[in-house]
């Protein structure tokens, strides 16, 4: 990627992260990207953090570059019949980005917040989210146990052994955001609400990038090496075993 595309998608990241983001940005912002895949945008990503970007601030990027492949995800999904192991994946994924949606859009308005304006209703509404957040763990067993093994006997290593590491580093998160909300009785409000826009940026950036990756590289990798509809089958029934998520059979 030339330095041109970098300071292009540098300049609006600003934008993003200054204004309210308005369609014409929106529009601005995915005629950029539209032409990146997956591999340039992490790469262009982690030249932005080397020049001093915080990482949260990407978030919004990541975002707006899941809408402009809604319709290469879409193909995925219709090229699999409901039920298919991948198919409810990416299902949840779905989910699970309305949830960080919400958590994002729910940090915002507290950090406009003074301590007078603020009650406990806030604080159960962060910890339900977090909650939905830490009930996708089902979804991350099955990943590991099923798709993951499979992938990684037919020699596709790499991408599973980085978004597992990534797994681990975002249990620590999703519980860290559950014991914020348990604490807070214990904690001024200055801090807790410095401790929730760590968190929740955090949490926003990185659960979106991996799921992204996820639906963009892993996945569809797994269709193209997976060719045995019996195999799909017995990954079925171990998932089954495994279990799902309270939210993965409920419409968006």
């Amino acid at each position: 990627m030339g330095n041109i595309k970098i300071d292009e998608l540098t300049s609006i990241l600003r934008k993003l992260n200054s204004e309210n983001i308005t369609e014409d940005l929106r529009r601005e912002a995915m005629e950029i990207v539209k032409d990146i895949d997956p591999v340039e945008l992490s790469i262009a990503e982690q030249n932005l953090i080397d020049e001093g970007m915080n990482p949260s601030d990407l978030r919004h990027l990541c975002d707006i570059h899941m809408d402009v492949l809604k319709g290469e995800l879409e193909k995925i999904k219709t090229s699999l019949k409901e039920g298919h192991v991948v198919h409810t994946m990416i299902e949840e994924h779905d989910r699970i980005l309305e949830f960080l949606k919400e958590l994002d859009n729910l940090n915002s308005e507290i950090q406009k917040l003074d301590k007078n304006d603020f009650d406990r209703r806030y604080v159960d509404k962060v910890e339900s989210l977090a909650d939905s957040i830490l009930d996708a763990e089902n979804h991350h067993q099955r990943e590991e146990r099923v798709l993951f093994k499979e992938l990684e006997k037919r020699g596709i290593t790499g991408p599973t052994r980085i978004m597992k590491m990534e797994h681990e580093d975002l249990r620590a998160k999703k519980r860290a955001l559950k014991e914020l909300c348990k604490c807070f009785d214990y904690i001024s409000f200055s801090d807790f609400k410095e401790r929730l826009d760590d968190i929740s940026k955090y949490l926003v950036f990185n659960l979106r990038d991996h799921i992204f990756k996820e639906n963009t590289i892993l996945y569809p990798s797994a269709i193209e090496s997976i060719k045995e509809e019996d195999t799909w089958d017995e990954m079925k029934v171990k998932c089954d075993e495994i279990g799902y998520c309270k939210f993965t059979f409920k419409k968006i």
